[in-house]
């Protein structure tokens, strides 16, 4: 297993977390200034800033459901797969934790933490479908963008794209999350475990059919 990596991985997921919840709670202090564009903004560049930043070491993978889309289209091995999976949970779960000390507890408290959830009057299958769709564009782009060795080499820019467009049509929806780590770290941390199986499930298959979609037809 390549420690590098992990550490990659690491950092990469706890700078999406901290800086996604971290938009979302600025965005009650400001009074909503900030707005649904300016949150889907925040984590699309701090994806494409990390992916960039990490691509060379792990892949600039930096979520579950990306390492398990691409384990399915054996573009990774199960150890190191697992390995990703712990290390990008476990950037979620700190950085979730290191936000309470920079942003006000009543802030957080407001938001839930940025924890992503089902809109309100949307039903639970609605975010759930929404979240398969939602990842399988995500990992599509990213085997397109990074994996494919004919890809232009600015996978970044375009993965990190990819997640704000997500946002802006899936965020009032299902929370758009598109990441297991996304929603584990701010849900363990206070925001709670509301629909936890729907942010594992939904991307992990949104992922899978991605990866084994653009393997089979595309690569």
């Amino acid at each position: 297993m390549n420690q590098k990596a992990l550490i990659a991985e690491f950092i990469g997921t706890f700078t999406l977390i901290f800086i996604g919840v971290g938009a979302i709670a600025g965005n009650y202090i400001n009074g909503g200034q900030t707005g649904l564009t300016g949150i889907a903004l925040a984590h699309g560049l701090a994806i494409a800033v990390m992916v960039s930043a990490t691509a060379a070491v792990s892949g600039g993978h930096l979520n579950p459901a990306v390492t398990i889309g691409l384990f399915a289209a054996r573009k990774i091995d199960a150890v190191n797969a697992v390995g990703y999976v712990l290390a990008q949970c476990l950037g979620g779960i700190v950085a979730a934790g290191l936000i309470k000390f920079c942003v006000p507890a009543m802030a957080l408290a407001a938001v839930g933490m940025g924890t992503p959830a089902v809109g309100a009057g949307v039903p639970v299958s609605m975010a759930f479908i929404t979240e398969i769709i939602l990842t399988f564009f995500l990992v599509f782009v990213v085997y397109g963008s990074a994996v494919d060795k004919r890809a232009p080499k600015v996978g970044g820019l375009f993965i990190g794209l990819t997640v704000a467009l997500d946002i802006l049509m899936g965020g009032p929806i299902s929370g758009a999350a598109m990441n297991p780590a996304r929603h584990l770290g701010p849900a363990l941390l206070g925001g709670g475990l509301q629909n936890i199986w729907l942010y594992w499930l939904g991307p992990v298959i949104g992922g899978i059919l991605a990866g084994v979609c653009y393997k089979r037809y595309l690569e």
